[in-house]
């Protein structure tokens, strides 16, 4: 369900650095994902701002909260529990994907 609120041409940097190109390698590695511990992180999404570059191109500063629940209610102390987020979403008909998504840790 995630990967279909993307474009086919994605780009995705995830939090740890990992750059990530189409639609289908982050499907591919979000099923990777799903199906070890990580599946025990979940993540928050809050909306800062979204901006137009043109009426088809937003760009949408957000901040990720991060849920490690792996560890209980607290993560471990070298990981960081929030990033600065930005989304490229484009218009596609009447909907919007996400272009591109690029997550820096906040420590």
């Amino acid at each position: 369900m995630l990967p279909g609120l993307h474009t086919s041409d994605l780009v995705l940097i995830n939090f740890a650095g990992r750059r990530l190109y189409d639609r289908e390698t982050f499907a591919s590695a979000m099923a990777e994902a799903l199906s070890s511990p990580l599946r025990d992180i979940r993540t928050e999404l809050e909306v800062n701002d979204i901006r137009f570059a043109t009426p088809d191109v937003a760009i949408v500063s957000l901040t990720k909260t991060v849920h490690d629940e792996r560890f209980g209610t607290e993560g471990p102390a070298e990981l960081p529990l929030a990033g600065a987020m930005t989304y490229v979403m484009v218009r596609q008909g009447d909907d919007w994907r996400i272009a591109l998504a690029q997550t820096t840790p906040i420590q």
